[in-house]
């Protein structure tokens, strides 16, 4: 028996990513699934792998009238929707505030916290009328810790965090919950497809395998069981709770890291003596 058999779900970036690693895990724990994406090929061949379980609705997020249908699409398909994981986003910008490109700027906060709101938004009715429901944003620790670099997709992830938390709080009474998961160093394609993608998360895996305490990059299935277990009833007691999936990158450098740095200011302050 499936973890959520007889459930039906949405999942935006569902083509690539944790995106795509949360629907197949989705569907193999029994769930009915509506692919949501502005990538077509990519969603309509992933969903004719994994059987008429699996439909894709092409939307882009950041539009209240397609995010509206996506939602009307999985109720008229499914006759009901049980979870919304809000998952697509872009990719932030690089540099200082200086060099922000304001129109960047809008699109990111706009990916990431626009479609959040508008999935809220338009979820909720049915969820209300059903009497329950789970709603999970991603969010990231970039929206937890200050990260300089891509200060523009921090920001936008530390208002879908606190935006979860709001809802959460009103939701919550109608039977509804409402969660987040932030990822840490995940092995993705980072927005390329096909062998790019693949390459990309190559390369990734061994970049991150130093960067947390557990010695291992994370990858898409890694959110993608935090995502199945929001999603199912084991978590039916879970509200406005930010589920962070990062190996432990979050806590600082790792244990060795700090013992090697601590035994250099030791034999620096030795030298003084």
């Amino acid at each position: 028996m499936g973890r959520l058999d007889g459930k039906a779900a949405v999942i935006t970036g569902g083509s690539q990513g944790i995106g795509r690693a949360t629907v197949e895990l989705f569907i193999a724990e029994g769930a009915k699934v509506v692919v949501a994406d502005l990538l077509a090929s990519e969603g309509e061949a992933l969903c004719d792998r994994l059987g008429p379980d699996c439909v894709f609705c092409k939307t882009d997020v950041t539009v209240e009238d397609q995010v509206r249908n996506l939602i009307e699409v999985a109720v008229k398909r499914f006759g009901r929707i049980d979870c919304l994981f809000n998952n697509a986003g872009i990719l932030g910008q690089t540099g200082g505030i200086e060099s922000m490109e304001v129109d960047r700027f809008d699109r990111v906060m706009a990916s990431h916290g626009r479609s959040v709101m508008l999935g809220m938004k338009h979820v909720a009715p049915y969820m209300k009328q059903q009497g329950f429901g789970s709603i999970i944003n991603t969010g990231s620790i970039s929206g937890i810790q200050a990260v300089s670099a891509y200060m523009d997709y921090s920001a936008a992830k530390a208002a879908v965090i606190h935006l979860t938390k709001c809802v959460a709080m009103e939701l919550g009474e109608f039977g509804i919950r409402v969660n987040s998961v932030s990822p840490g160093q995940i092995a993705t394609g980072m927005g390329k497809t096909g062998p790019d993608a693949l390459e990309k998360a190559a390369v990734l895996r061994e970049l991150n395998k130093t960067r947390q305490p557990i010695p291992r990059s994370g990858m898409p299935e890694d959110v993608a069981f935090a995502a199945l277990y929001l999603a199912s009833d084991e978590s039916s007691f879970v509200n406005g709770h930010d589920l962070v999936v990062d190996g432990g990158l979050i806590g600082g450098s790792s244990w060795t890291e700090r013992q090697r740095m601590s035994a250099s200011v030791h034999g620096a302050l030795q030298r003084q003596a």
